[in-house]
């Protein structure tokens, strides 16, 4: 791995504003806490001394140097109206982290700048899921569906009409308490949607929807904290492996919007102890993470999935995660029979690769999600000619790939990026503005909320060297309107900051120059990188906090997903209270609201 000091970094330019140098100061100074904290300085209960883990793949490389609370005095608002974020903090999703200057309560007012809300949707049959969801859309006979779900609660939509959306599908398992191991109406025992790419395949003259089969994120058998973690817990962590399921993926043929019309071609198991992956049983317990998130696949020959492959991947210090991701490479020539070419991962990722994984600082922190959390980001499918891959990998920073020979992944260069933690650390790199100018654009996302962790920024990497990329400034930090009564998204209540700008698999062809962001509090913000030296926040749009049928714990996960119809110039925005679509004339162009010109086949690129 590339030296930490590399990340320490000098800006190429004067940034934009103080407040955005205040925000970069505070990046590098939480880097700098991180890096030099010591065993026996965090702040943790030192009585509270790991146990033995009876599990040889829960890994205690490092002595347990698990961050304390952050003193009241070190974070919140100063005098200039910006909020300081602590420096470091603990996994703590549950709790509150009320400060001076926090609004009593959520904020049940909406913003807009330079958009137009051309339909809202609200209520449980737009909200599958409160606090994450993932989307796709296909075109049958004339019509568009939107597809919205997260493993066995799903929706489809019928969006041809952008003003009058109509469920026609609605998926769950509330009547077996969520059990994904009962079968019901909708779910066989151990099925569920998994998050998927739905492309074209030429060779089936149909739609493809391959679905990643994942270990469970949120657990009962393990805990955030302490004595019941992954590192103090052996029983949970036993009772875990022990779980039946896939790990892996499972390849559909689609001739209709509905679940009816799903005809499964192959179930694979990504668990290299597997002797046959394509007939394995997911009524077993199987190693390894499975496929993670959206596996990235065209519909052509070559796919790439994020995947621990067996229980040696073990290189992560998340308390209840216990796997750390690489990446596979798939020959998908026959998508009835999928082919494994290679497997890649980063040094310390496995057991036994001690030394590798003691050099990151994150060494003992008992808090970093270490590993690769979506597939690799391609600005250009291999068989058009691609040749470089870009890895988000949480702790593990940033790493380019060559993937000309998928058969043969090669690492190009490695670039850490500061410590941010807690939170998510590296999640998303967008690389739609790859080919024109060089630049992607890499980020986490916020797990507290009140801004109770490092605020995430998005950094710019300038890559057009693969060899030597560099970050070479950040984008703007959302600041809420004079008519909030408010100077900084952290005094909304809530979490705050940037999730994704949704997913390859968007219809259409990205507009040059445009990323917009689910920033959950500050709701969907649209950004101008067309001057890459000089980003700017063009549009936003920032809904109430929480609707009528949101649950009171969910008030806090506001925005969490943005997803593009590229093609129509329609921005759906999800929420925890419902769905929005928002046009842009500005931004992204006159919207159509009727049926789309042409079906949705494959990403564009």
């Amino acid at each position: 791995m590339a030296s930490f000091g590399h990340a320490l970094f000098r800006m190429d330019r004067q940034m934009r504003s103080l407040r955005t140098n205040a925000a970069l100061a505070a990046v590098v100074a939480a880097a700098a806490t991180a890096t030099l904290l010591a065993p026996g300085t965090s702040g943790a209960d030192t009585a509270t001394a790991p146990v033995a883990a009876a599990d040889p793949n829960v890994r205690a490389v490092c002595e347990d140097r698990r961050p304390g609370p952050a003193a009241p005095g070190s974070y919140g608002m100063q005098l200039d109206g910006t909020f300081r974020h602590p420096a470091l903090t603990p996994v703590d999703e549950e709790s509150e982290h009320p400060f001076p200057g926090r609004n009593a309560e959520y904020d049940t007012r909406s913003y807009i700048k330079n958009m137009k809300v051309e339909a809202a949707y609200e209520g449980s049959e737009f909200t599958p899921d409160y606090f994450h969801t993932w989307q796709n859309i296909v075109d049958f006979d004339g019509r568009r569906y939107l597809f919205q779900y997260d493993r066995s609660a799903g929706r489809v939509y019928d969006i041809t009409d952008v003003k009058n959306v109509k469920v026609v599908e609605k998926l769950g398992r509330d009547d077996v308490d969520g059990d994904e191991t009962r079968a019901n109406g909708d779910w066989d025992a151990h099925d569920y949607w998994g998050a998927s790419t739905i492309q074209w395949n030429k060779k089936l003259n149909a739609y493809v929807m391959v679905q990643s089969f994942e270990s469970k994120r949120q657990i009962e058998e393990l805990s955030d904290h302490p004595p019941h973690d992954k590192y103090n817990n052996p029983d949970g962590v036993r009772k875990l492996r022990e779980k039946p399921g896939l790990k892996g993926f499972k390849v559909y043929r689609l001739d209709g919007p509905r679940k009816k019309d799903w005809k499964l071609l192959a179930t694979v198991s990504t668990d290299a102890t597997q002797k046959n992956p394509l007939a394995s049983d997911p009524a077993s317990a199987q190693q390894g993470s499975g496929s993670i998130d959206v596996p990235y696949w065209t519909g052509e020959k070559y796919m790439f999935i994020a995947a621990a492959p067996d229980d040696t991947y073990s290189g992560t210090e998340y308390p209840t995660n216990l796997h750390s991701a690489g990446y596979q490479s798939w020959d998908m020539s026959d998508p009835a029979r999928p082919k494994l070419l290679d497997t890649w991962h980063l040094p310390g990722q496995r057991t036994g690769e001690d030394a590798a994984y003691r050099a990151n600082p994150r060494c003992g922190n008992r808090t970093s999600w270490m590993g690769a959390r979506m597939p690799l980001f391609l600005p250009k499918p291999v068989e058009q000619g691609g040749r470089y891959a870009f890895a988000a990998m949480g702790g593990y920073g940033l790493t380019v790939l060559d993937v000309s020979d998928p058969s043969d992944m090669k690492t190009v260069s490695h670039l850490d990026l500061p410590p941010s933690v807690s939170g998510t650390e590296g999640d998303n790199i967008d690389v739609s503005q790859y080919e024109k100018t060089g630049m992607i654009y890499y980020s986490g996302y916020p797990l507290t909320e009140d801004c109770y962790e490092p605020y995430k920024d998005v950094y710019q990497i300038d890559a057009k060297d693969p060899e030597n990329p560099r970050i070479v400034g950040v984008l703007p930090r959302p600041t809420p309107p004079k008519s909030s009564g408010i100077t900084d998204y952290c005094q909304r209540r809530g979490s705050f900051g940037p999730k994704r700008t949704g997913y390859y698999t968007n219809p259409g062809q990205h507009t040059p120059g445009v990323l917009g962001y689910g920033f959950y509090n500050a709701g969907v913000q649209f950004f101008d990188v067309s001057d890459p030296a000089d980003p700017e926040i063009s549009a936003y749009f920032v809904p109430k906090a929480y609707g009528p049928e949101t649950a009171e714990y969910a008030y806090g996960n506001q925005t969490h997903g943005v997803y593009v119809e590229w093609d129509r110039n329609i921005a759906w925005t999800l929420t925890n209270h419902g769905i929005y679509a928002l046009s842009s004339r500005k931004v992204l162009g006159k919207p159509d609201l009727d049926a789309p010109a042409k079906p949705f086949r494959n990403s564009e690129f």
